[in-house]
């Protein structure tokens, strides 16, 4: 069994630091409130004790007064610290939400390779939503709760130290108990977090547009909702036992207040110790004393449990940045690429291994090679979707890992086989690569990646929405819009990885032709599945086993007879008919 993460009290207390000035003046509040609500009961005794057996009408209206007076106070001070603590704690979520999705954005592509998509939407979702009772309104709670209790002592011990010292008996038991309970309830918090996270990461694979597909096409929707229905059970009954945690303690707890002021009024009327006015008055304090120290432990029970998701969201924290940008800005880049004795793995086994290269500014460089070979991963370390391992990659004589984010991006675009479109409008979706790009910047770029007649001819043009992931158009029609959004980048570096590899052959023509346009003057990588697209690349490099087997131009190598003359002979054999050859399996 795992170790749960820990979320130490002192790193919670600092998410609070830069409102402390705020939290100051709650602070005030509360204790002005608390002094305020303490003369309640002594204006109680007054009345019991004097105002009434002397039938003092002056008086007694007086200490009426004066009690509405505290009410209204305490109520007034009650509505200010809420509105102060809760404007406090939501922006401390708000803190904890932004900091978790930057510090994620700044992970390499590993992370994300690793992890569930529905399980860091749970993280960001569902533990910090689960924390926000506590965020908002726990800190506040502890203070004026604790405030009470020290002021309702002080002034039972005023009233009458025997009977506070009866009060106060049992006390350190119920500390016990509460502690008890909140141990309990965090190991079962901790447990239904990674329920919900479970539960969050099958929506959102089985709910998506191609877990729809895949569940239908495959006949496995009713294993999907068994499979659903079973993780909810499981949820279900967590929450059931985190809410019954301990219930039977804190009732016995309950039981026992409630039975208290039954005991000071036994041993008040057996004794004669002390008048009625004090009698009523300090049970009056002894509520005002069990009320929040009941409330002081069920608070503890939902801070220690509240630790749990805590840890869950300070363990993405902590995890190590292993991409961090730079800060040499490009002002003018041509464009060229190199490759110094580049090295790279994934784990022990090396991807890539010594590879050199050097593709001039406006070139094309084709890349090609058996599955496996590391194709895919050599365009990853142009835009540094990873970091190499060994050796170095450069951009017009500068480290990519010198650059800022920023200066790589607005220097390498990048058009993968599997193109992303938000669910969004199409102009929205272009607008992505330049948020000021004006309607004729739209257009232009569209009719540039041959895509702009087919979008004009829908009915709501280009405030067409696309879908989820683009599922509204074909795959040619994805990967054009795709071309048109990074020309609106206007990128000197281009990486194709395999962009047209899953197309049918007429289209692969049309998103070729809008391919040439986006390479044009380009520093052009291209990832080649299918050799026929490349075979007028300035330079076409051959991998094989992580290294650079060959290289040279399509007529070159050719002409070698190695590896590449063999990958396009068996490009180029036709299909056979099994049927009109006669061949049976």
């Amino acid at each position: 069994m795992t170790e749960e993460p820990r979320a130490p009290l002192r790193r919670i207390i600092k998410l609070f630091r830069p409102y402390r000035g705020r939290l100051a003046v709650v602070l005030g509040l509360i204790f002005l409130s608390s002094l305020v609500s303490l003369a309640s009961p002594f204006l109680l005794r007054e009345v019991l004790d004097v105002a009434i057996p002397s039938r003092d009408m002056t008086l007694l209206a007086l200490l009426a007064l004066g009690m509405i007076a505290v009410a209204v106070t305490t109520s007034v001070f009650d509505v200010m610290q809420t509105f102060i603590s809760t404007t406090v704690g939501q922006r401390v979520m708000h803190d904890l939400r932004t900091t978790v999705y930057g510090h994620l954005q700044r992970m390499s592509l590993a992370f994300f390779t690793r992890t569930r998509t529905g399980e860091v939407q749970s993280r960001l979702a569902n533990d910090i939503g689960g924390m926000q009772q506590v965020v908002t309104s726990t800190a506040t709670s502890i203070v004026s709760n604790l405030t009470s209790v020290v002021a309702s002592v002080i002034a039972m011990l005023v009233l009458d130290w025997r009977l506070t010292a009866i009060s106060l008996l049992l006390l350190p038991l119920f500390v016990w108990i509460s502690r008890k309970v909140g141990d309990e309830r965090k190991r079962i918090t901790a447990q239904r977090q990674k329920k919900l996270a479970v539960m969050s990461s099958m929506v959102q694979e089985s709910l998506s547009v191609s877990g729809i597909l895949l569940g239908r096409t495959m006949g496995q929707s009713p294993e999907l909702t068994r499979r659903f229905a079973a993780a909810s059970d499981e949820l279900a009954d967590l929450g059931v036992r985190s809410s019954m945690a301990g219930r039977w303690r804190q009732s016995s707890i309950q039981i026992i207040m409630a039975a208290m002021p039954a005991l000071i009024y036994w041993a008040s009327g057996t004794t004669s110790m002390v008048s009625i006015g004090t009698v009523v008055a300090f049970t009056t304090l002894q509520t005002g004393l069990f009320r929040p120290a009941v409330s002081l432990m069920r608070t503890g029970v939902e801070v220690q449990s509240s630790l749990a998701l805590f840890g869950r969201i300070f363990e993405y924290l902590d995890l190590t940045v292993d991409i961090t940008p730079g800060a040499k800005v490009l002002t003018s880049p041509r464009g060229e690429v190199r490759f110094e004795g580049v090295d790279f793995s994934y784990g022990e086994a090396p991807t890539l291994s010594g590879v050199d290269l050097v593709v001039p500014a406006g070139s094309s460089l084709a890349v090609v090679g058996e599955t496996g070979s590391g194709k895919t991963t050599l365009s990853y370390l142009v835009p540094r979707l990873y970091d190499v391992t060994g050796g170095r990659v450069l951009i017009d004589g500068v480290d990519v890992r010198e650059l800022s984010f920023e200066s790589l991006a607005a220097t390498v675009g990048v058009v993968s086989q599997e193109t992303y479109l938000f669910h969004a409008s199409i102009a929205d979706n272009l607008r992505f690569a330049k948020p000021s790009a004006t309607d004729e910047e739209l257009v232009e770029a569209a009719r540039a990646a041959r895509i702009h007649d087919h979008v004009a001819a829908l009915p709501d043009g280009y405030d067409t929405v696309v879908g989820e992931r683009g599922y509204r158009f074909s795959g040619g029609e994805k990967q054009r819009l795709a071309i048109a959004r990074t020309l609106l980048r206007n990128p000197p570096v281009l990486v194709l990885d395999e962009a047209t590899s899953a197309l049918d052959n007429q289209t692969e023509r049309a998103v070729q032709e809008a391919l040439d346009t986006l390479a044009d003057g380009r520093t052009t990588i291209t990832i080649a599945h299918r050799l026929s697209t490349v075979r007028d690349a300035d330079q076409i490099v051959v991998l094989d086993g992580g290294g650079v087997a060959e290289r040279g131009t399509h007529e070159q190598l050719m002409e070698l007879g190695g590896r590449y003359a063999a990958l396009v002979q068996r490009e180029d054999v036709p299909n056979v008919n099994p049927v009109t050859t006669g061949i049976r399996f």
